[in-house]
């Protein structure tokens, strides 16, 4: 594996050129963290009607990765933790949010969530990201190849 995380756009979750990808976008707020609005179809459900839970814990993966590029890090998981608290239905508008908690070194501690448009929460997660090079604020991963 490459030291440095390639973004050559075809990511599932926010990709531009993945025929079957969600195409997330994040913006960043002045305190770094970062915020998407999605809604998730049945292309990607688990039971009738419900998001299927890997496709929740790629949401919140993704949404820990923005967070670490808006304080300057390419990042991989190391580790996360999620937990699910209510229903993420298909079809419905989502806000993901995430945040870095801590920095040592080239490490990460982040968290971020799922809720529905009222502010519900639905699942969130904690995990640590490893830094694997870095990244200007505000750059979208794919034009950095």
């Amino acid at each position: 594996m490459d030291s440095q995380p390639v973004d050559d756009g075809y990511c599932v979750a926010c990709g531009p050129l993945s025929a079957i990808g969600l195409k997330l976008t994040f913006a960043a707020a002045d305190d770094k963290s970062v915020t998407s609005r999605t809604v998730v179809e049945s292309p990607f459900q688990g039971w009738r009607g419900v998001v299927h839970g890997g496709v929740v814990a790629m949401l919140l993966d993704e949404a820990m990765a923005y967070a670490a590029a808006a304080h300057g890090v390419i990042g991989v998981t190391g580790e996360m933790k999620m937990r699910f608290r209510d229903t993420v239905r298909v079809g419905e508008p989502l806000v993901l949010r995430a945040n870095v908690l801590w920095q040592r070194r080239n490490v990460l501690g982040i968290e971020a969530s799922v809720s529905d448009e009222s502010g519900r929460l639905l699942a969130s997660a904690t995990g640590s990201f490893v830094g694997r090079g870095t990244v200007e604020p505000g750059t979208r991963f794919a034009q950095l190849s």
